[in-house]
């Protein structure tokens, strides 16, 4: 599978750009500033149906516009996919497939699939655990459309579950047949996530140890670890035991929205005792095991996404990076970089089976075709 062409109109700071891909790798040049992420971003919006940055369209259509168009024409499994985004941000918001409107946006997430590494992902080791939860949907979401379902199902009445809470703390009463009531809605989606993630656990470890072992040549010995509260507890039966406890506080404290996956280097938590350096070597085999299980289970390869990383690798780990991606295992990558230079050192592992663009000024020139 590959992206091979792109338009896009008021997204970010592009006016207008017409973009024609490798199906290998492209690299992505220019300074800070001058578009190269919104050019990344636009990739991650038409292959998931959201920016990767921002979780509203507000923030995505150009300064000043009312709306945003996205044009994509992908090669998958021997066919030409085109699919297209218009997007009035809190009005109107439609994905097209082959001409043909989605009935619902999430419907087309996990057709094509793709992996983005960003300089801020370190955040998935050191923030709190909505972003590694974050990270399991992202995987889970592009493989089971039910998985996506069910989670909007959760979240929306967890909303709802919270704001009931809430208006009990600030006008008075308490109606435990009508919170009931949500925990019974709770349950099914709750039970359904639970044994989905523990799956997406069992599958991810020996991936993730494998690309460790590989890039950092065993050097520590780490582990990822799932946990949840309804692992050995009925979910259910949890609420109910934790009733009081959210009534006090407003909001509810049980249930997969707690769920953790937990890092351990040297059986130590990864945050208070990795280097920076080893931090981003974990993500960065994060990623990759992210890659290959979408990779294994949807059987065609991924979209991958490298925005601006070789300023947070050293050399021997971007050498060791360059050389596994112009391998077989991996298809279509896209790479951003401030140095043109670095650029053309990445370049040479691909056999010039590669393009690359220069962007200023929210404009993206070629700058080489393929040979």
């Amino acid at each position: 599978m590959f992206l091979s062409a792109l338009k896009l109109t008021n997204f970010r700071n592009y006016a207008y750009q017409s973009v024609a891909f490798s199906p290998k790798l492209n690299l992505v040049t220019g300074l800070n500033g001058m578009g190269k992420t919104n050019l990344l971003d636009a990739v991650y919006y038409i292959c998931m149906g959201k920016s990767h940055f921002s979780g509203t369209d507000r923030n995505v259509v150009k300064q000043g516009e009312e709306f945003f168009r996205l044009e994509s024409h992908f090669s998958l499994k021997g066919k030409t996919e085109k699919i297209v985004a218009k997007v009035v941000p809190g009005k109107q918001k439609t994905f097209e497939r082959n001409d043909n409107a989605y009935p619902r946006i999430s419907d087309h997430v996990g057709l094509l699939p793709v992996v983005f590494m960003a300089p801020d992902d370190t955040v998935l080791a050191l923030e709190g655990s909505e972003e590694r939860r974050r990270f399991m949907d992202n995987t889970l979401c592009q493989l089971d459309h039910r998985y996506l379902d069910e989670l909007l199902v959760y979240n929306k009445v967890l909303q709802n579950r919270n704001a009931l809470l809430k208006q009990f703390g600030e006008r008075g009463g308490y109606n435990p047949i009508l919170l009931a009531a949500y925990d019974q809605q709770l349950s099914p989606p709750g039970a359904y996530i639970l044994e989905k993630r523990k799956q997406f656990a069992e599958q991810f470890q020996p991936l993730f140890l494998e690309y460790y072992q590989q890039i950092c040549d065993g050097a520590e010995t780490v582990k990822c670890h799932y946990r949840s509260q309804l692992l050995e507890n009925d979910f259910a039966a949890l609420l109910v035991e934790t009733a009081e406890k959210d009534r006090l506080l407003q909001r509810t404290t049980a249930g997969i929205h707690k769920d953790d996956l937990q890092f351990y280097m040297n059986d130590l938590p990864l945050k208070r005792f990795a280097s920076q350096g080893q931090l981003k070597s974990f993500v960065l085999c994060l990623k990759l095991a992210q890659y290959d299980l979408l990779k294994k289970e949807k059987k065609v390869a991924p979209i991958l996404i490298l925005d601006d990383l070789f300023d947070k690798l050293d050399d021997l780990r971007v050498a060791y990076l360059m050389g596994l991606l112009a391998g077989e295992n991996f298809g279509q990558v896209f790479i951003s970089d401030t140095h043109p230079e670095r650029a053309e050192e990445i370049a040479k592992n691909f056999a010039g089976h590669y393009k690359k663009f220069i962007i200023a000024h929210a404009e993206a020139e070629e700058m080489r075709g393929e040979t």
